[in-house]
């Protein structure tokens, strides 16, 4: 218990801490209502329960690196339980024979569950130190060619070691004292660990003991006092702003989904990102979130190939900004500094292909991805200042409809192939569902084997379809993803008028692309409809028989999980179950579903040379394939298929890739 003049000495230290504290939380306040839009709070519960779920559970960070993200999360938890470890300490400090939730079992548990995680807390807080600072992991690291801040540079590792330090000395602190305390009144049989080391100082003086016991409650405490002001502008942060950002983002109907652009407000001067001002407040929440972790560019093809871009060096860079300007930025005055200038430069800006690889992988729940492509928007529409490459696919959506820039007719697909029954919606009124043949489908030599391939499935199973024919148009996905969202907004606009006219209510389209614009974005336009990918209709058709195929022929195939397929809309298991019905052996590559790696042609990169780096997507994620040894290398993408054939001609490699839909369809009885 502290005397009269130790409690008056604490509590003055505690107001003191708590006084700095909230001058440094207040410019974070501040910081994020300096953004724009709004935090969200709507299904309250749903997200109350993911953003408890992510602190308590770690549930978000054990999804990768299962070592390493067991040892952060048995930290995690130690610290989490010393909230409570600490509140009981400072209570038997200033009440007399004072037992934090009392001496019964549920004080016995209590005790027991703070002595172990103390142990496992100091074991893994040494061991993510050794990590760091002796092995130098290069998960940890970021190159030389990516814009990182200087602070950021020289930052990161002064903050790690700050931040590594305390919890090791706060806990073991306590620990220790704790020790001393069961050596002067004997072990504890519900603190076992600590009964041991309180075994060293057994014979020891008791005034010694009680000095030492004293001295390790301040200097535990006292840590608490001297960090919290700290806490605010230190990586630590994520603890707290992680939770945070699940409990406040936006909701989307799939990730990559973007938001809709009001150009009929006469008001909005600003389109797009050019400065922190004009970012979302989630959006500046991400970099008090950001814990720092380099899982999102571990998982981003553009850095994997050795382009400039890392989404975790934005965000800190982001973070850095702020802790230096964090006064100014919070007040009235503009910071007047573009992005490009200290968060990425203009090539990272480009290479980035929305595979959203860093939105899945995210433990705190970032979306740096946003941050590129909403910069992209103000790059386009505000500056006019783009890759010269995309103009071609530009003027070829606006005057053509298609980013192939041709003017030829859209059914020529279907009257190349004899016997194909295809018929528009003029022709056939009255259909069941719509087949969205898309611009690959009705322009690209291979896109259009796709869309014959498919067909041929179609008229083989009975299904009632037709086409639009002359009046599909591209959805604009390329558009809206290099930031050309005004050009996005006509196209989406008379594409739904030509659906709702022919009054569609099911779409089905081969391409992943017009999948997710058809479904996630176009009910932002009024265009509300029902859309899946040939691969789960395909896989519907085979459980239910209306399919016949011929499942004796053995082949051996791998499958390329497309990101606008996979991790945008959630379609895995479709194709596998298809290919395994027509007896086909899958051999997987290391990265499959969610983890997949990008071919290379997200975010407009399709239509533009891709930035310079050490390799190029598409041949990495073509080399992976090689290794599997398999027969054959199966899409169901047609960018996918561009991308991944041009790779295998590249490495002058015999491994062939085939569509999902042509495998199918080669086995039809």
């Amino acid at each position: 218990m502290l005397t009269s003049y130790g409690k008056i000495v604490f509590l003055l230290a505690l107001c003191l801490s708590v006084f700095l504290s909230w001058r440094s939380f207040s410019v974070m306040i501040k910081a994020i209502n300096k953004g724009q839009g709004k935090l969200h709070f709507d299904h309250l519960g749903s997200r109350l329960l993911k953003s408890l779920s992510s602190l308590f559970l770690q549930n978000t960070v054990l999804t990768s690196r299962p070592v390493v993200s067991l040892i952060h999360s048995l930290v995690a938890w130690a610290f989490i339980l010393y909230m409570l470890v600490n509140l009981g300490d400072v209570l038997a400090g200033y009440i007399a024979n004072f037992h934090f939730l009392g001496t019964g079992l549920i004080g016995n548990i209590y005790r027991l569950f703070v002595d172990i995680f103390s142990v496992l807390g100091l074991v893994g807080v040494s061991s993510l130190l050794i990590r760091r600072f002796v092995f130098s992991s290069d998960e940890l690291q970021i190159r030389e060619n990516v814009l990182l801040l200087d602070s950021a540079r020289k930052g990161i590792k002064r903050d790690s070691l700050i931040v590594g330090l305390f919890i090791f000395f706060h806990v073991g602190f306590r620990f220790l004292g704790e020790s001393f305390y069961l050596a002067m009144g004997g072990a504890d049989q519900w603190q076992p660990l600590a009964s041991i080391v309180g075994t060293l100082w057994l014979g020891s003086d008791s005034e010694i003991l009680t000095i030492l016991f004293h001295v390790c409650w301040w200097l535990a405490l006292g840590l608490i006092l001297l960090f919290i002001p700290y806490f605010p502008k230190s990586k630590h942060a994520h603890l707290f702003m992680g939770p945070l950002n699940y409990l406040t983002q936006p909701y989307r109907s799939a990730p990559g989904t973007m938001e809709k652009i009001d150009f009929e407000d006469e008001n909005a001067e600003q389109f797009g990102i050019a400065k922190m001002e004009h970012m979302e407040k989630t959006q500046i929440l991400d970099a008090y979130a950001c814990i720092m972790c380099n899982r999102c560019q571990m998982a981003c093809p553009a850095y994997i190939t050795g382009k400039e871009l890392s989404p975790s060096a934005l965000e800190i860079n982001k973070r850095y900004f702020l802790n230096q300007n964090g006064a100014k930025f919070a007040g009235d005055e503009e910071t007047n500094q573009s992005l490009l200038d200290y968060g990425l430069t203009e090539s990272a800006l480009w290479a980035c292909t929305s595979c959203a690889a860093c939105v899945e992988i995210c433990p705190v729940g970032n979306e740096p991805m946003y941050d590129i492509l909403n910069i992209r928007r103000d790059r386009v529409l505000m500056e006019a200042k783009f890759p010269g490459q995309l103009q071609n696919a530009f003027n070829g959506m606006e005057r053509n409809g298609n980013p192939w820039n041709m003017n030829k007719d859209r059914m020529e697909w279907a009257k190349e192939e004899p016997g194909l029954d295809v018929k528009t919606v003029e022709e056939k009124p009255e259909f069941d569902i719509l087949f969205w043949v898309g611009c690959a489908g009705a322009f690209d030599q291979r896109g259009q084997k796709i869309a014959q391939s498919f067909t041929k499935i179609l008229n083989a199973a009975g299904v009632n379809f037709a086409v639009l024919g002359s009046k599909e148009n591209c959805t604009g996905d390329s558009a809206r993803r290099t930031g050309n969202e005004y050009l996005f907004a006509m196209m989406a606009e008379s594409n739904v008028e030509n659906l709702n006219r022919a009054n569609v209510k099911k779409i089905v389209t081969t391409c992943p692309h017009c999948l997710h614009t058809l479904k996630n974005e176009y009910p932002q336009f009024g265009g509300n409809y029902e859309v899946i990918h040939h691969t789960q209709l395909i896989d519907e058709m085979l459980s239910t028989g209306k399919l016949k195929i011929n499942s004796d022929e053995e082949e051996n195939i791998t499958f390329h999980d497309p990101c606008y397929l996979g991790r945008h809309n959630n379609v895995f298991d479709e194709p596998r179950r298809g290919m395994k019905k027509a007896g086909i052996k899958i051999s997987e590559m290391d990265r499959i579903r969610n983890r997949s790696f990008c071919c290379g042609a997200g975010g407009g990169n399709m239509w533009k040379e891709e930035e310079e780096g050490q390799e190029a997507v598409r041949r990495e994620r073509f080399q992976e394939a090689e290794k599997t040894h398999a027969e054959k290398l199966c899409t169901a993408c047609p960018f996918c298929m561009t991308m991944l054939r041009d790779a295998g001609n590249e490495l002058n490699s015999d491994l062939p890739v085939s569509d999902f839909a042509e495998i199918i369809a080669n086995r039809l009885v």
